[in-house]
This record gives structure tokens, C-alpha cells and sequence, in this order.
């Protein structure tokens, strides 16, 4: 019994190893460039003991992706908890991105669409997160930073818009993440913040974005 604790203990520290040198491989070079055997090499094992670990890439690229994400929702409502108001949660959600933008080559985010299970689930996840973007709209407007006749649904839309249309187009391929926000993000912010809003937005960022 102790043995096949032991066993399974290992088999899945390695599987938490291999997904974790894999995301940041996948990150620093895309997920393309990256084979399997590349990743086997890296962690020093066979590239049978990955295979019986992980199949196959696809199911490699969809865990990872996974995980991912589910780390990233979990920050997400850490930050709003401990955020003072939604401008602030603003800039915190802000920084976090660039930090993960410059660690991450534009090729791992067009590499994605070769991966039908994990853009699935991306996919699957869509209804959850404009749902929680509508419960930071609702927040800004209850605390004064956003337009009392805000029709939440809309807007969360309209950004849903912008997002794909980035993503479709690769902008990031062609813009540092700073330009996009500056150019998409904050300006479609300004348009429906107060008075109040809009001066605690355009204070914020002063600095953060040249």
C-alpha cells in the first residue's frame, strides 16, 4: 500500500513538473516550436515516460491552458477582494497583465487556435467571464466611477468585442500591450465613467502608460 502511495505521489509530482517547464517553454517560444521531445529533454526523462503521462501535445497544450486559467481566476477574485475600489482593481488587473505579456511571445496566443480541446474550453469559460465583468461594472457604478444609466450587458459586449477583434487580428503581434489598453481598453473606459471616473482613470495611468 505504502508503495503505490509512493508511486502516485511521484507519478503526480511529475505531471505538475512536466506542466509547469512545458507552460513556460510554451510561453518563451510558442506552443508550436516546442515538441515533445523538447520537453521531455528539458525535465531529463524519456519521451515514453512523458507519453504515458500525457498522451499527446493536444492534451499537454489543454491541461496547461487549464490551469492556467483557473490560477488566473482565482488571482482575479483575490484582487477584487482586496482591491479598495473597481479604479483600483483597474490598475492592479493592469499590471498583472503586462507582467504576463512580457513573459509571454505573441506566437503562444495565435498557437492556441491549433488546439481544439483548449480553445473549447476557453470557449466553455466565455459565459463565466462576462458574467464576472458585469459584476465589476455593477461595482463601478455603485461606487460612483461609472454612469448610473450604464446598461452593463451592453457594455460587456462591446468589450467582448474588442477582445475578439483583437485576438482575431493579432494585434498584439503589431502593438506593445501598452498601446492597446491606451488605445482600446481605457478610451472605451472614459466613455462611460463619471466625472469622477474619468479623473481617477486619466490619474492612474499619468504614469503607467507612455
Amino acid at each position: 500500500m505504502q508503495d503505490s502511495k509512493n508511486i502516485s505521489a511521484y507519478r503526480q509530482s511529475l505531471k505538475d513538473r512536466i506542466l509547469e517547464v512545458a507552460m513556460k517553454a510554451f510561453a518563451s517560444h510558442g506552443i508550436k516550436a516546442v515538441k515533445m521531445d523538447d520537453i521531455a529533454q528539458m525535465i531529463g526523462i524519456s519521451k515514453r515516460t512523458l507519453y504515458e503521462v500525457y498522451a499527446n501535445k493536444e492534451l499537454l497544450v489543454y491541461e496547461g491552458i487549464k490551469k492556467h486559467k483557473e490560477i488566473h481566476d482565482l488571482q482575479m477574485k483575490q484582487m477584487s477582494k482586496e482591491s479598495v475600489n473597481v479604479m483600483d482593481l483597474i490598475l492592479k488587473i493592469y499590471r498583472k497583465q503586462v507582467e504576463q505579456y512580457r513573459q509571454t511571445c505573441p506566437e503562444f496566443f495565435s498557437d492556441i487556435s491549433r488546439y481544439p480541446k483548449a480553445l473549447k474550453y476557453l470557449r466553455e469559460n466565455e459565459a463565466n467571464d462576462m458574467r464576472q465583468f458585469i459584476e465589476f461594472l455593477k461595482r463601478g457604478v455603485s461606487e460612483g466611477y461609472f454612469r448610473a444609466d450604464l446598461n452593463v450587458n451592453m457594455v460587456a459586449l462591446m468589450f467582448s468585442a474588442i477582445a475578439t477583434y483583437i485576438n482575431y487580428h493579432q494585434l498584439y503581434k503589431e502593438y506593445t500591450l501598452e498601446q492597446i489598453y491606451a488605445n482600446f481598453v481605457l478610451v472605451s473606459l472614459r466613455g462611460f465613467c463619471t466625472a469622477l471616473g474619468t479623473a481617477t482613470l486619466d490619474n492612474m495611468f499619468a504614469e503607467e502608460i507612455k
